[in-house]
């Protein structure tokens, strides 16, 4: 004759004890979520403070070159001029004249005045002239689409910074002959691009081998990530390289045009 299976009573204190038990370790788990993602905010603000005051002591030391050393060498150049001419004062005035043009463009490397005066359009075709001017690659630049956007300063300046950063790199390491710097604005999102037609790399290489990415790339990946932008590189062996840069514009950063 076959029992039957006796149900044993559920224990409804225990399951109690266990859902409690659940809903404590979740709310520990989302108070801890919220606590990192508080962290990396402080660890960004922090990284952001650090960047802007580099970018603040590049600005005055320029300003201490360009208008403290190089006015007292160009003060200098001029008593030299009032000496009898000969060799001596000949040659000391050209090497005069080498030295502030030096520290003039120490200067400009360190903080170009045109991003400060003119904003980044103008500075971003000084930056081609001068690799030009340097033997480097033919640096084409087209910023029209970024005309009917106001950037904030800081902003600015990282897009500057990252295309300085990125044509220096072509020029080391690409063997380019042309690149393209192109900036335009696709709904609330600028984008800003750098391509070379040198010769490439493997991206597969860099992801095995991250360290082989170099300060650059990383470098300008964190500073982007910092204000919450993204940034992307294509690239093959033989097929030259892209770099994107995208930062999400808020209202404030639209033309006063659009909003008319």
């Amino acid at each position: 004759m076959w029992k039957s299976k006796t149900t044993k009573p559920v224990d409804k204190e225990r399951l109690g004890r266990i859902d409690e038990k659940l809903r404590r370790l979740s709310a520990d788990n989302q108070r801890m979520f919220e606590e990192l993602d508080a962290m990396q905010e402080r660890s960004h603000s922090l990284a952001r403070s650090v960047w802007r005051i580099q970018e603040d002591e590049r600005r005055r030391l320029a300003r201490e070159l360009h208008d403290g050393v190089g006015q007292s060498l160009t003060a200098l150049r001029h008593r030299l001029d009032r000496l009898s001419p000969g060799p001596p004062r000949d040659e000391m005035i050209e090497m005069l004249v080498q030295v502030i043009e030096d520290v003039r463009e120490m200067s400009r490397l360190l903080r170009p005045p045109v991003l400060d005066d003119l904003g980044l359009e103008p500075a971003l075709r000084w930056l081609a002239r001068r690799i030009r001017e340097s033997g480097g690659p033919e640096v084409k630049v087209d910023a029209a689409g970024l005309a009917d956007i106001t950037l904030e300063p800081e902003l600015e300046t990282l897009l500057f910074r990252v295309t300085q950063e990125a044509l220096n790199n072509t020029m080391r390491h690409a063997q380019a002959s042309n690149v393209d710097v192109s900036g335009r604005r696709l709904g609330n999102r600028l984008e800003l691009s750098i391509r070379d037609d040198g010769i490439g790399f493997s991206p597969d290489s860099l992801r095995e081998n991250p360290e082989a990415a170099g300060v650059g790339l990383a470098g300008m990946r964190d500073r982007v990530s910092l204000f919450g932008g993204d940034f992307a590189v294509r690239s093959a062996p033989g097929q030259g390289t892209a770099l994107t840069i995208g930062l999400a514009l808020d209202s404030s950063e639209m033309d006063a045009r659009e909003e008319g």
